[in-house]
């Protein structure tokens, strides 16, 4: 197990699920770990358990819903004027969303503004924190589910054709195209100090696709018996974070902790830059240009 004792950490969407078993993981290994959550309450009660399995009291609370930019503009000026650095930030949070659309205090359909538009404005926001590390990790979760994304950027909003599922998987599929973005621009600039990588936790039994409502919650209620823990589903987003082996990788997707290749017609550099250019107008943050 690493010795995190000297890491300050950043979990997103970590009171349930894969978020909280990785936050609680790399607390136990001794990491100061920040919790940003929706909920006040959850993020209290996740808190206390999480200082009450890691041994210490390094666990902090940021409260921000990532679809709302305001919020996670307030939250990231919080985290930027109490720590003098980010050593991991772990993008978890995202969800599918019902079977009608619905929009975000912005504006943005809230798929895409919770899954793939804040996580990007978290990250530019806190990127010179990154910076300041000697070695710092970006590990976005994305999943399997990018095989059935039908991205259209001229559409990128679902105001002409809206699925829950589309919605999701495309999300899953910016999330890693952010990625592979991403690592070629720290490597175009010469900034080595900053990795980042993307994982598919697996298929895991948690509430996850319970809030989507109609056929989507029956079909992952009648999955559940045959989806994996999770605990299991973390190991990859845990292993990304902290393991040595992995240190100087950048712009991969992982899965079970191996590397996989990225199978999608979409999957291009041409898109994955127009994706950035996109993210950063709709946000209004701009970084590593």
């Amino acid at each position: 197990m690493p010795d995190l004792q000297q890491q300050i950490v950043l979990v997103t969407g970590a009171t349930s699920g894969i978020g909280q078993v990785t936050a609680t993981e790399l607390a136990k290994m001794g990491a100061h770990v920040v919790i940003l959550a929706r909920n006040a309450d959850k993020a209290e009660a996740t808190q206390r358990e999480m200082k009450a399995a890691a041994g210490h009291q390094r666990v902090d609370v940021l409260l921000a819903d990532l679809a709302d930019f305001s919020q996670v503009r307030r939250a990231a000026a919080e985290f930027n004027a109490r720590y003098p650095r980010l050593d991991v930030l772990v993008n978890n949070a995202g969800l599918i969303f019902g079977a009608q659309r619905q929009l975000s205090p912005d504006g943005h359909e809230l798929g895409v503004a919770t899954n793939h538009l804040g996580p990007f404005l978290l990250t530019a926001l806190l990127f010179d924190k990154l910076r300041a590390s000697p070695a710092a990790r970006i590990v976005n979760l994305a999943s399997e589910a990018y095989r059935v994304a039908k991205p259209n950027l001229a559409d990128f909003q679902s105001e002409r054709n809206y699925g829950a599922m589309r919605v999701y998987g495309n999300t899953k599929l910016y999330n890693i195209l952010f990625t592979q973005e991403l690592a070629r621009r720290l490597r175009s600039q010469g900034i080595a100090n900053v990795t980042t990588n993307a994982v598919h936790p697996g298929v895991v039994a948690t509430s996850f696709g319970a809030s989507a409502g109609g056929w989507l919650s029956k079909l992952t209620a009648l999955a559940r018996p045959f989806m994996i823990s999770v605990e299991k589903g973390a190991e990859t987003s845990i292993f990304l974070a902290s393991a040595p082996e992995v240190a100087s990788i950048s712009g991969g997707f992982f899965a079970k902790k191996k590397a996989e290749a990225v199978k999608h017609p979409f999957n291009t550099p041409e898109h994955a830059r127009q994706l950035w250019e996109l993210s950063e107008e709709l946000t209004g943050a701009r970084f590593l240009d």
